[in-house]
């Protein structure tokens, strides 16, 4: 089954480098405004906002050995704390054969930390009245009007049933529609989903046409299953802006925020920075390029909402230190308090808390839901995760991950490219929480 994810996984990446070089540049061309330099990070010494003395030097430490140990080729870590930034350091390499070391301004693929971007995008349409929870996913897609819900097998073929009540927007922003991914699963709609292949289509409207093709593996809002909602709301977002959506992006949130390395592709004068993608090879005992993994060079045909972008950690750092002040950073608002408020708010049902659904760390229970394209912490000790009540947090199939923690007032981005484990190897993810919360200082 990991041999099969695994080629599967590849065989999508290879389709959007495929796509990246026949679409036609001119539909999807990230221009860039003319900014030579990032904005300058607010910076701060640690204890100057509440964390002990030295007591971030831990993180050094627990990024350093598994470099030492060759369980990550390279790492870059940023600590944020009251709006200002009080760590960001690389550790190790992007990459190991030629020995370039990693950057604080390496650029890496951070696949589904794109999620919560596209989310924003969304939620700039619904302060705009584009779309409510509530509609139905079909009043914006027609295509979409006529899907069927997977209802088991009778005498080897599959039974389709009509859907209890047409999946929503709400649902399509939380992954409880009825979609899925067709990678992380072995049911008959995941190997409908593996033959018709939807993210490797040449465009958005193609992916949606096929998309339309096929069925819901589940009722929508009986359970929570990773998708391709978000590559939905992609569309969703050049359909109701009228913008393509990698224009929408760049002139709404990019720009403005000064994201300057954040794009689906990587240009050429940038292409020196991009890490390399690892992965464990069991031949080897340690770390080699990861199989399938090719930088996107060119505007991509489909622009992926789930999973396409590039950028680094400065710049997603600018993103999340916007939501953790509520939509506003440096004087500009994108968002009103109350529209992020709704997204880092849990709207799974009791019902599909305790329905075992999830993936990797995002499992959900009453200790951890989710809201509109983030997970959310709702009881730290019982969801074992070293955070503040109300975080809210993903990460990237190539291990880059990120949280936000309001009642700590605290962000934290970390830029890995490494596509699963490594026998033995400590969960980088759960050091950079412990270092962090013991580096706060106590009633600070």
């Amino acid at each position: 089954m990991r041999n099969t994810r695994t080629r599967l996984l590849s065989s999508l990446a290879a389709a959007a480098v495929v796509a990246a070089v026949l679409a036609p540049t001119a539909v999807y061309t990230q221009r860039r405004t003319a900014v030579a330099t990032a904005p300058a990070l607010p910076v701060a010494a640690p204890e100057t906002v509440g964390f002990t003395a030295g007591g971030l030097d831990r993180m050094d430490a627990g990024m350093q050995d598994l470099v030492d140990k060759k369980q990550l080729a390279g790492v870059v870590t940023l600590v944020a704390r009251k709006g200002k930034v009080v760590q960001h350091k690389s550790y190790g390499y992007q990459d190991l054969d030629k020995q370039t070391p990693m950057r604080t301004d390496t650029i890496a693929r951070i696949y589904s930390m794109t999620k919560p971007v596209t989310g924003v995008a969304m939620m700039m349409l619904y302060e705009e009245g584009k779309w409510k929870p509530t509609d139905p996913i079909a009043r914006h897609i027609p295509e979409f009007a006529n899907l069927k819900v997977y209802a088991g097998e009778k005498d080897g073929a599959m039974m389709l049933e009509a859907p209890g009540h047409a999946p929503t927007m709400g649902e399509l922003m939380s992954h409880t529609a009825g979609f899925t991914y067709g990678l992380f699963g072995n049911s008959p709609v995941d190997k409908l989903y593996q033959a018709a292949n939807p993210l490797g289509q040449r465009d958005l409207k193609s992916f949606i046409n096929t998309m339309a093709t096929l069925p819901l593996l589940y009722q929508p809002g009986s359970r929570w299953v990773y998708s391709v909602s978000v590559d939905i709301q992609g569309y969703l977002v050049e359909k109701l802006s009228g913008q393509t959506f990698p224009e929408f992006l760049r002139t709404r949130l990019f720009d403005p925020l000064g994201m300057i390395d954040t794009a689906f592709y990587v240009p050429a004068d940038k292409l020196s920075r991009v890490a390399t993608v690892y992965a464990y090879d069991k031949a080897k005992a340690g770390l080699a390029p990861a199989p399938g993994e090719s930088t996107v060079t060119s505007a991509p045909g489909l622009p992926s909402g789930g999973g396409g972008l590039y950028g680094t950690a400065a710049d997603y750092f600018r993103f999340a230190q916007m939501l953790l002040n509520g939509g506003e950073l440096d004087g500009r608002r994108y968002l009103k308090r109350a529209t992020v408020d709704m997204m880092r708010t849990n709207v799974l049902s009791e019902q599909v808390l305790n329905s075992k659904s999830g993936i990797g760390q995002a499992q959900f229970s009453p200790a951890q839901g989710f809201g509109y394209d983030f997970a959310v912490v709702l009881d730290p000790a019982a969801a074992k995760r070293q955070v503040g009540k109300g975080s809210y947090w993903w990460w990237g199939i190539a291990g880059t991950w990120f949280w936000i923690d309001p009642a700590n007032e605290v962000v934290f981005v970390g830029i890995i490219q490494r596509r699963g484990g490594v026998p033995g190897a400590a969960n980088h993810e759960d050091v950079s929480r412990r270092v962090i919360a013991e580096a706060l200082a106590p009633g600070q």
